[in-house]
């Protein structure tokens, strides 16, 4: 083991973050194994969402589905209902099917190595590496954002990301050591997420600091280079909160394709990241006094969205189904939906004592 790596693990065993889903340096000598699913499930729900939010969807998931087993059984509305806030819905129906195959045709048991994870849907490069070196101890090349920033430091990596994932890989692979590789892939986003920060890196405190490129010649904060920007659409539609004499709320599963799929909503015009929904009362579902109640905004990863919000005490026909007003909160909304929902009943989403 390199001395990068041997540096970084002396910090690692004195500093990890103590997290739901990890296990602790300490319980690792002692040869505690980390649950796959734990590392599986973790790692979904991380991509592009913080730890802070992650903790809680992670602990509620695991007390209702202790296993992967127990996931595959579950009912997919329920899986959509409780990712419901974490964004990307895609991916807790690559969840729910990811766990239907390991159930299926592994008899619960995860697949050990980076190649055969990767066959798995949702699983795609950088999940596969992590579950294969934190669960089964494979010496894989794992980069995240936060690993992505301690490499281009440590090396001045001057390539734009995402190209830099390239030479980030390269990185890792050379002093990711075959000895605790899951511990040191744990220190690098560890080291990401504390001390080399975006902004303000604590270089003082870095284990590492004394062959880190960017430390010696003061260019922390210029790595990664990032790519310029394009600017993001705004993309228009408009939302129709149907609702009974009763002040239920009429709620419709989309499409399982497309944005926000399989989540529950109410009723939308055909909008998407390539083009505008139809706008005004004549885009409604079915005829009905709407009445307008302003404009709800919502950023996507490639676009923004402005909605419409009409209201209507109205009968609809079709698919769907009537949710009284105080059990809202237990549907698979996503927050654009929650936003659209709030905009006619401002206390629909409180904090119930």
């Amino acid at each position: 083991m390199d001395s990068f790596a041997d540096n970084l693990l002396i910090w690692y065993d004195r500093h990890a973050r103590t997290l739901p889903w990890r296990i602790s340096p300490a319980d690792g000598k002692l040869g505690v194994l980390p649950d796959p699913y734990h590392v599986w499930l973790s790692e979904v729900m991380l991509q592009q969402t913080t730890v802070a939010t992650v903790k809680a969807y992670f602990e509620k998931f695991v007390a209702r589905w202790p296993s992967v087993m127990d996931l595959a059984a579950a009912e997919t509305d329920d899986v959509m209902k409780e990712w419901a806030g974490l964004g990307y819905y895609s991916r807790a129906r690559n969840l729910k099917a990811c766990a239907d195959i390991i159930a299926a045709e592994h008899g619960g048991r995860f697949p050990q190595t980076q190649a055969e994870l990767l066959k798995l849907p949702g699983i795609g490069d950088y999940t596969s590496a992590a579950i294969a070196a934190i669960a089964f101890g494979e010496r894989a090349s794992v980069v995240d954002g936060n690993i992505e920033r301690v490499a281009t430091r440590q090396r001045e990596i001057e390539t734009p990301l995402p190209d830099a994932k390239k030479d980030c890989r390269a990185f890792m692979g050379e002093v990711t050591p075959a000895d605790r590789p899951g511990d040191f892939v744990q220190a690098m986003m560890d080291l990401g997420a504390t001390i080399c920060t975006p902004r303000n890196p604590s270089c003082v405190l870095c284990p590492v600091r004394y062959g880190c490129g960017a430390a010696k010649s003061g260019r922390q904060v210029e790595f990664p280079v990032k790519a310029p920007k394009k600017a993001k659409p705004t993309r228009k539609g408009a939302a129709f909160v149907a609702m009974r004499d009763d002040g239920a709320v009429w709620l419709v599963k989309r499409e399982d394709k497309g944005m926000l799929g399989g989540m529950a909503g109410v009723p939308t015009t055909d909008w998407a990241v390539s083009k505008d929904g139809a706008t005004g009362t004549g885009a409604a579902p079915l005829s009905a006094d709407w009445k307008p109640h302003g404009v709800v905004r919502h950023t996507f990863t490639h676009f923004h969205l402005e909605l419409e919000v009409y209201a209507a005490q109205t009968e609809p026909d079709g698919s769907g189904w009537w949710v009284a007003q105080q059990d809202l909160h237990g549907e698979a909304l996503p927050t654009l939906m929650k936003k659209a929902i709030s905009s006619v009943l401002p206390d629909a989403f409180k904090a119930r004592a």
